[in-house]
Protein backbone atom coordinates (compact mmCIF):
# COMPACT_ATOMS: atom_id res chain seq x y z
CA UNK A 1 0.00 0.00 0.00
CA UNK A 2 3.01 2.57 0.85
CA UNK A 3 4.66 1.57 -2.90
CA UNK A 4 2.65 4.09 -4.45
CA UNK A 5 3.60 6.86 -2.23
CA UNK A 6 7.21 5.85 -2.57
CA UNK A 7 6.90 6.29 -5.75
CA UNK A 8 5.00 9.52 -6.13
CA UNK A 9 7.36 11.29 -3.48
CA UNK A 10 10.16 10.53 -5.72
CA UNK A 11 8.51 12.26 -8.69
CA UNK A 12 8.84 15.45 -6.29
CA UNK A 13 12.43 15.06 -5.73
CA UNK A 14 12.67 12.90 -2.46
CA UNK A 15 14.81 10.00 -2.85
CA UNK A 16 13.40 6.61 -2.78
CA UNK A 17 16.31 5.78 0.41
CA UNK A 18 14.55 8.54 2.58
CA UNK A 19 11.20 7.24 1.92
CA UNK A 20 12.15 4.08 2.68
CA UNK A 21 13.58 4.21 5.32
CA UNK A 22 10.93 6.91 7.07
CA UNK A 23 7.99 4.03 6.31
CA UNK A 24 10.74 1.21 7.47
CA UNK A 25 10.49 -0.65 4.16
CA UNK A 26 13.13 -2.55 2.51
CA UNK A 27 14.13 -0.99 -0.90
CA UNK A 28 14.56 -4.38 -2.96
CA UNK A 29 10.73 -4.88 -3.11
CA UNK A 30 9.63 -1.88 -3.77
CA UNK A 31 11.81 -1.57 -6.79
CA UNK A 32 10.61 -5.09 -7.52
CA UNK A 33 7.38 -3.48 -7.67
CA UNK A 34 7.88 -0.74 -9.65
CA UNK A 35 9.03 -3.67 -12.45
CA UNK A 36 5.36 -4.76 -12.36
CA UNK A 37 3.26 -2.86 -9.74
CA UNK A 38 -0.46 -3.80 -9.12
CA UNK A 39 -2.79 -1.80 -10.41
CA UNK A 40 -5.63 0.45 -8.68
CA UNK A 41 -7.99 -1.55 -10.54
CA UNK A 42 -6.60 -4.81 -9.51
CA UNK A 43 -6.12 -3.56 -5.94
CA UNK A 44 -9.31 -2.88 -5.51
CA UNK A 45 -10.70 -6.26 -6.78
CA UNK A 46 -8.21 -7.98 -4.39
CA UNK A 47 -9.99 -6.20 -1.60
CA UNK A 48 -13.46 -6.92 -3.25
CA UNK A 49 -12.52 -10.53 -2.97
CA UNK A 50 -11.79 -10.72 0.35
CA UNK A 51 -14.83 -9.00 1.47
CA UNK A 52 -17.13 -11.65 -0.39
CA UNK A 53 -14.98 -14.47 1.39
CA UNK A 54 -15.34 -13.28 4.62
CA UNK A 55 -19.59 -12.86 4.14
CA UNK A 56 -19.35 -16.50 2.44
CA UNK A 57 -17.17 -17.57 5.28
CA UNK A 58 -19.88 -15.95 8.27
CA UNK A 59 -23.18 -17.68 5.95
CA UNK A 60 -22.37 -20.20 3.57
CA UNK A 61 -25.34 -20.41 2.75
CA UNK A 62 -25.82 -17.02 1.25
CA UNK A 63 -25.76 -16.83 -3.19
CA UNK A 64 -23.66 -14.48 -4.84
CA UNK A 65 -25.93 -11.93 -4.85
CA UNK A 66 -26.16 -12.06 -1.50
CA UNK A 67 -22.36 -12.08 -0.92
CA UNK A 68 -22.12 -8.68 -3.22
CA UNK A 69 -25.21 -7.11 -0.86
CA UNK A 70 -22.51 -8.23 2.16
CA UNK A 71 -19.76 -6.81 0.10
CA UNK A 72 -21.69 -3.50 -0.85
CA UNK A 73 -22.23 -2.70 2.83
CA UNK A 74 -18.99 -3.13 3.53
CA UNK A 75 -18.39 -0.34 0.65
CA UNK A 76 -17.49 -1.78 -2.45
CA UNK A 77 -18.76 -0.91 -5.53
CA UNK A 78 -19.03 -3.34 -8.24
CA UNK A 79 -21.83 -4.65 -10.43
CA UNK A 80 -24.19 -8.69 -10.21
CA UNK A 81 -21.65 -9.61 -12.71
CA UNK A 82 -18.98 -8.82 -11.65
CA UNK A 83 -19.80 -10.10 -7.74
CA UNK A 84 -20.68 -13.54 -9.67
CA UNK A 85 -17.08 -13.49 -11.87
CA UNK A 86 -14.98 -13.03 -8.44
CA UNK A 87 -17.16 -15.58 -6.48
CA UNK A 88 -17.05 -17.70 -9.57
CA UNK A 89 -13.16 -17.59 -9.56
CA UNK A 90 -13.56 -18.05 -5.22
CA UNK A 91 -15.33 -21.51 -5.99
CA UNK A 92 -17.64 -19.15 -3.38
CA UNK A 93 -21.27 -21.04 -3.96
CA UNK A 94 -24.09 -21.49 -1.32
CA UNK A 95 -24.20 -24.89 0.29
CA UNK A 96 -27.79 -25.34 -0.76
CA UNK A 97 -26.92 -24.27 -4.32
CA UNK A 98 -26.45 -27.07 -7.09
CA UNK A 99 -22.45 -26.38 -8.23
CA UNK A 100 -21.63 -26.36 -11.85
CA UNK A 101 -18.36 -27.04 -13.49
CA UNK A 102 -16.86 -28.54 -9.98
CA UNK A 103 -14.93 -31.91 -9.99
CA UNK A 104 -13.52 -34.00 -7.58
CA UNK A 105 -11.47 -32.70 -4.40
CA UNK A 106 -14.39 -30.84 -3.12
CA UNK A 107 -16.14 -31.06 0.27
CA UNK A 108 -19.65 -31.46 -0.50
CA UNK A 109 -22.07 -28.88 1.36
CA UNK A 110 -23.59 -29.86 4.87
CA UNK A 111 -26.85 -32.31 3.65
CA UNK A 112 -30.79 -31.04 3.97
CA UNK A 113 -32.65 -32.52 7.15
CA UNK A 114 -35.08 -34.83 6.76
CA UNK A 115 -38.81 -34.07 6.01
CA UNK A 116 -40.65 -35.06 9.04
CA UNK A 117 -43.92 -33.34 8.21
CA UNK A 118 -44.74 -35.14 5.04
CA UNK A 119 -46.99 -31.63 3.61
CA UNK A 120 -49.93 -33.14 7.03
CA UNK A 121 -49.35 -29.69 8.81
CA UNK A 122 -51.65 -30.11 11.73
CA UNK A 123 -50.70 -30.91 15.22
CA UNK A 124 -52.67 -32.10 18.49
CA UNK A 125 -51.45 -30.40 20.81
CA UNK A 126 -49.12 -26.80 21.53
CA UNK A 127 -45.33 -26.77 20.71
CA UNK A 128 -45.74 -30.37 18.62
CA UNK A 129 -45.21 -28.74 14.82
CA UNK A 130 -43.58 -25.06 14.36
CA UNK A 131 -43.80 -23.39 11.23
CA UNK A 132 -40.76 -20.76 9.99
CA UNK A 133 -40.07 -18.51 7.59
CA UNK A 134 -38.66 -14.76 6.58
CA UNK A 135 -40.14 -12.42 5.12
CA UNK A 136 -38.58 -8.97 3.10
CA UNK A 137 -40.22 -5.69 3.74
CA UNK A 138 -38.82 -2.45 2.14
CA UNK A 139 -39.02 0.62 4.23
CA UNK A 140 -37.59 4.34 3.77
CA UNK A 141 -34.58 3.49 5.31
CA UNK A 142 -33.72 0.47 3.46
CA UNK A 143 -34.95 -3.38 3.52
CA UNK A 144 -36.11 -5.53 6.76
CA UNK A 145 -35.94 -8.66 7.22
CA UNK A 146 -38.37 -10.58 9.36
CA UNK A 147 -38.17 -14.13 10.79
CA UNK A 148 -41.26 -15.32 12.09
CA UNK A 149 -42.24 -19.02 14.23
CA UNK A 150 -45.93 -20.35 14.15
CA UNK A 151 -46.87 -22.88 16.22
CA UNK A 152 -49.59 -24.83 13.79
CA UNK A 153 -51.94 -25.96 17.21
CA UNK A 154 -52.91 -22.44 17.77
CA UNK A 155 -51.65 -20.97 14.70
CA UNK A 156 -50.20 -17.87 16.73
CA UNK A 157 -46.33 -16.67 16.10
CA UNK A 158 -44.49 -17.83 19.06
CA UNK A 159 -41.82 -16.32 18.36
CA UNK A 160 -39.91 -14.06 15.86
CA UNK A 161 -36.63 -11.63 15.10
CA UNK A 162 -35.90 -8.91 12.71
CA UNK A 163 -32.59 -7.23 11.33
CA UNK A 164 -31.60 -5.29 8.66
CA UNK A 165 -29.75 -8.43 6.56
CA UNK A 166 -30.78 -11.81 6.06
CA UNK A 167 -28.33 -13.36 7.67
CA UNK A 168 -28.43 -17.04 9.44
CA UNK A 169 -28.94 -15.36 12.76
CA UNK A 170 -31.91 -14.08 11.44
CA UNK A 171 -33.26 -17.49 12.18
CA UNK A 172 -31.36 -18.40 14.88
CA UNK A 173 -32.46 -15.59 16.90
CA UNK A 174 -35.69 -16.44 16.04
CA UNK A 175 -35.54 -19.79 16.75
CA UNK A 176 -34.43 -18.55 20.48
CA UNK A 177 -37.06 -16.29 21.03
CA UNK A 178 -39.65 -19.28 20.70
CA UNK A 179 -37.60 -21.13 22.99
CA UNK A 180 -37.76 -18.64 25.64
CA UNK A 181 -41.18 -17.60 25.04
CA UNK A 182 -42.48 -20.69 25.83
CA UNK A 183 -40.51 -21.67 28.95
CA UNK A 184 -41.89 -18.23 30.40
CA UNK A 185 -45.35 -19.57 29.43
CA UNK A 186 -44.26 -22.81 31.09
CA UNK A 187 -44.42 -24.93 28.38
CA UNK A 188 -42.07 -27.58 27.13
CA UNK A 189 -40.41 -27.74 23.61
CA UNK A 190 -39.05 -31.07 23.56
CA UNK A 191 -39.62 -32.91 20.55
CA UNK A 192 -41.03 -29.60 18.80
CA UNK A 193 -40.59 -29.98 15.10
CA UNK A 194 -39.52 -27.12 13.21
CA UNK A 195 -39.90 -26.86 9.52
CA UNK A 196 -39.15 -24.58 6.67
CA UNK A 197 -38.99 -24.16 3.14
CA UNK A 198 -35.25 -24.25 1.53
CA UNK A 199 -34.58 -21.06 1.26
CA UNK A 200 -31.29 -19.07 2.14
CA UNK A 201 -31.20 -19.53 5.75
CA UNK A 202 -33.37 -22.77 5.59
CA UNK A 203 -34.29 -26.42 3.08
CA UNK A 204 -36.93 -26.94 0.73
CA UNK A 205 -39.58 -28.99 2.85
CA UNK A 206 -37.20 -29.34 5.88
CA UNK A 207 -37.41 -30.28 9.36
CA UNK A 208 -35.38 -30.89 12.50
CA UNK A 209 -36.50 -31.65 15.76
CA UNK A 210 -35.82 -29.85 18.91
CA UNK A 211 -34.14 -31.62 21.77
Amino acid sequence: MSYPLVRELAGDGIPVTVTCRVLDLARAPYYRWLIDPVTDRELDQAYLANALFDAHRDDPEFGYRLLGDEARDAGHVACDRTMWRRCAEGGWWSVFGKKKGTKGGKKPGPPAHDDLVLRDFTAAEPNELWLTDITEHPTGEGKVYLCAIKDVYSNRIVGYSISDRMKSSLAVDALNSAVARRAIDGTQVDGCIVHSDRGSQGGINWSSQHP
